[in-house]
């Protein structure tokens, strides 16, 4: 069967970073993709739309016209942003934008693309964080939206359960554009010891790939020295 043959994988955050490195691999591994993301992709993207997942109503839009004119297999979440400070001196604005990417942005892709994959028997993967298990301060806005990632996906998967497959992804730090533009203090002190998207991203598609009836529940990817890990 030809990549055209397949439905694809919706991938949002699609453009860069982590959704970049899983839109490459999901090409590698013969399966299309269709990204929303607030830039155009560059990598081997079969469709696009330009959305900004903080808005709810129009990241569904963009998830049923993406879907109705390809169908789905599969969503992956990795639309993610971070605004690291006290919690008294991050804006409102800033504070809220973080939940509403990180949550509901994941929430808004999951509600409209469900029943496309009902029909393919597809699979979701979010990704939540490290820091959705163990929390951080000065990034009270990233563990509280990562934290409802987290109750969001393991209640979703009771939900779904025999419907469509549901998967939890727990990744530490990677090198990507993410921790671009922070304070000193908010920086990794050892780059190397982030993993490489593309390591994730292939964590990913072996989830995607499972059959009906075998689920992977939740998978923790990181450096063998992530310091958020255990």
């Amino acid at each position: 069967m030809s990549t055209q043959d397949k439905p694809p994988v919706l991938v949002s955050g699609g453009s860069s970073g982590l959704g970049a490195a899983v839109v490459a691999a999901l090409h590698e591994a013969g399966t299309p993709a269709v990204v929303l993301d607030k830039q155009s992709p560059t990598g081997p993207a079969t469709d696009f739309r330009l959305t900004d997942v903080s808005d709810s109503a129009a990241t569904e839009e963009a998830v049923r016209s993406l879907a109705d004119e390809h169908g789905l297999s599969g969503v992956v979440t990795a639309a993610g942003i971070d605004s690291c400070g006290p919690v008294t001196e991050v804006s409102t604005s800033d504070w809220e934008r973080v939940v509403r990417v990180n949550l509901m942005g994941t929430a808004a892709v999951v509600r409209a693309a469900v029943p496309y994959l009902e029909r393919a028997r597809g699979r979701v993967v979010t990704v939540a964080s490290t820091l959705g298990l163990r929390p951080a301060g000065d990034a009270t806005a990233y563990c509280a939206a990562k934290f409802g990632v987290v109750g969001f996906t393991r209640a979703l998967a009771v939900e779904l359960a025999g419907r469509v497959g549901v998967t939890l992804l727990v990744p530490g730090g990677m090198r990507t554009a993410f921790f671009d533009g922070r304070a000193e203090q908010y920086l990794p002190p050892d780059r190397d010891k982030l993993n490489p998207p593309e390591h994730v991203a292939a964590n990913i598609v072996h989830v995607l790939r499972q059959p009906p009836g075998c689920e992977v529940r939740e998978l923790v990817v990181c450096h063998e020295s992530e310091p958020s890990w255990p």
